[in-house]
């Protein structure tokens, strides 16, 4: 026996599904499974720039510049500040690196024995990096001889003295340092390589007090030996 159709619909289309499905979706069940949806994450915003970081960004690009002119010797002090000056930029400091053991694989090549101040300055940087102070503190004490008042070779011997666990030396020529060059005590208070001295009286007394007036003499604008002259 055939089984009988289901009759068609009067608009002449076939009926599908029940009659549940063909009931209208009420305005809250919408409503309700829209808010259900998470909304869609918002895009990453980019990290806030600080004054710190142009500034060091500013040196690293007059590191290239010396390291562009092969002035390796200017390019890796310049390299090398901008780690010590900047310790929070760490975004930054992995092309500093890169370009740092560039200028110490070319200075690799120079004469053994350093022969003018710029040449001990950078035997000294390396010989810090490497751990090596007692060279360090030897080519900086031929600077120092030269040249009494190299704040730079000054505040070099502070590190040294510092990393050797001699912290009387350290603040001595650190306290020489910062009365040559008031930039000195600002890098004095956020440089790693002093980190030893830290909790010393000597150190902090050395930071917060002033620099003593030099007789008969005037403010300058003192630029260490082997940073490059600006252009006028």
């Amino acid at each position: 026996m055939a089984k009988q159709r289901r009759p068609a619909s009067k608009s002449g289309k076939p009926r599908t599904g029940n009659a549940e499905s063909a009931q209208p979706i009420p305005p809250q069940a919408v409503q309700a499974k829209s808010a259900s949806v998470p909304p869609s994450p918002s895009q990453p915003t980019a990290p806030r720039r600080t004054s710190q970081y142009f500034a060091a960004v500013a040196l690293y690009e007059r590191g290239l510049e010396a390291l562009q002119r092969h002035d390796y010797r200017v390019a890796g002090e310049l390299f090398e500040t901008v780690l010590r000056q900047y310790p929070d930029e760490k975004e930054l400091h992995e092309r500093v690196r890169l370009y740092l053991n560039i200028c110490q694989r070319q200075a690799a090549a120079l004469p053994a024995t350093p022969q003018t101040i710029e040449e001990r300055l950078f035997a000294a940087t390396i010989a810090i990096n490497g751990g090596q102070y007692d060279r360090a503190i030897a080519e900086l004490r031929l600077v120092r001889d030269e040249d009494p008042d190299n704040d730079h070779a000054l505040y070099m011997l502070a590190v040294a003295h510092a990393q050797r666990g001699e912290p009387a030396e350290a603040i001595a020529h650190l306290e020489r340092a910062i009365a040559l060059n008031a930039e000195n005590r600002a890098l004095a208070r956020t440089d790693p390589d002093l980190e030893p001295l830290r909790a010393d009286e000597g150190f902090r007394a050395a930071l917060d007090a002033p620099p003593p007036p030099r007789p008969g003499s005037t403010p300058l604008d003192r630029r260490r030996p082997i940073r490059p002259r600006t252009a006028r």
